[in-house]
């Protein structure tokens, strides 16, 4: 064999290669139609690449519109990971974005699976101060209006205006009413991920910004947070309409969001200024770490050394639930010790975080 013969081999190799790891792209119509048109000349005269473009076509086939996720739930997770092995994403989400792009997808892949019926079907949602029924389109509605005003920190068009939430979300569901739902999700779903890929693309100061809610204010890192709690828990009052099976975050984003709501709890916690009260968190199951709550001293780290007051543990998921309204604080179950008192005080506060 000469030289020439060597050279054209290596090269052949490297373009089956290059091509090869287009498959799992392709299979989810990911490609653009450049990269499909090649891929699929080469299927056409490789036996191997043409029976695994078949594999995870077919395995691909269970994420369709027309069938249930009830199969196996994790499929389209496994799917999507596989290609990421092959193909470098295009952009990097930041850490503090990753619940949300989790939260944001799973809820997708629910909407996904509505049917005619099921869109009309109303969910409850549910807060500390009370209940509302709303329709799946309606409750995107609710979510891209709050999204908006993360969406205007990172110098994104809002899709509504104002500060007051109640008006936003009041304008956006008027301004959606005749659109059908599908394409209220589509709206939703457009948002979102340009809000992650902005996030993703600017550099590390926009961090450093606060988005201002009207009533309230959090750094953009707990803002990304902040709203991949509230599209979990949204998410499930959908599913539990529609009789969907839905399950928790992962452990590591449950950590996450449990963190921010033991930052924020000391703004809503009736604490004794000067008290230095401090009560710690451990969570367990789900989630699972150990918190120290200055509720005395809100925005402050808790002193070096500090002996806690009071000690909660409680399931992960069960605080969750709790900070979101979902729960009675007099009635969830929860090991405590020391200042009894001042423990179950904290519980009570914890569903002051919701809002609607």
């Amino acid at each position: 064999m000469s030289a020439a013969d060597v050279e054209v081999g290596r090269i052949g190799s490297e373009v089956h290669e290059e091509l090869r790891s287009l498959l799992g792209a392709w299979a989810l119509d990911a490609c653009t139609v450049e990269e499909a048109t090649l891929l699929e000349a080469h299927l056409a005269g490789c036996s191997a690449c043409h029976e695994e473009a078949r594999q995870l076509r077919d395995a691909a086939g269970w994420l369709s519109t027309d069938e249930p996720l009830d199969p196996e739930p994790s499929l389209r997770r496994q799917v999507l990971d596989g290609c990421l092995d092959r193909r470098e994403p295009a952009f990097r989400v930041p850490a503090y974005a990753e619940p949300f792009v989790a939260e944001t997808a799973r809820l997708d892949a629910l909407l996904r699976d509505l049917g005619e019926l099921d869109w009309m079907e109303p969910a409850t949602l549910r807060w500390h101060a009370g209940t509302e029924q709303r329709r799946p389109a309606d409750v995107l509605c609710h979510l891209a209006a709050v999204d908006g005003v993360l969406a205007r920190t990172l110098g994104l068009p809002d899709l509504t205006d104002g500060t007051d939430l109640a008006e936003r979300d009041a304008r956006l569901c008027a301004a959606q009413a005749e659109r059908p739902p599908t394409s209220v999700r589509a709206l939703w779903r457009a948002q979102t991920r340009t809000m992650v890929e902005t996030a993703a693309l600017a550099p590390p100061a926009l961090v450093e910004r606060s988005v201002d809610y009207g009533t309230f204010q959090l750094p953009l890192a707990d803002s990304f947070l902040d709203r991949a709690f509230e599209c979990w828990i949204h998410a499930e009052d959908i599913a539990e309409a529609v009789g969907y099976p839905y399950h928790p975050p992962r452990g590591a984003h449950i950590r996450s969001l449990i963190g921010l709501a033991a930052r924020i709890l000391p703004h809503v916690f009736p604490g004794e200024p000067g008290a230095g009260r401090v009560v710690k968190l451990i969570v367990e199951g789900r989630g699972e770490g150990e918190w120290l709550i200055p509720v005395d001293a809100p925005g402050s780290p808790p002193r070096v050394g500090a002996e806690p007051s009071a000690t909660v543990a409680i399931d992960g998921v069960e605080f969750c639930h709790l900070c979101a309204g979902r729960r009675d604080p007099h009635r969830i179950p929860a090991g405590i010790t020391g200042d009894r008192t001042l423990a179950r005080a904290l519980l009570a506060a914890a569903p002051l975080l919701s809002r609607p």
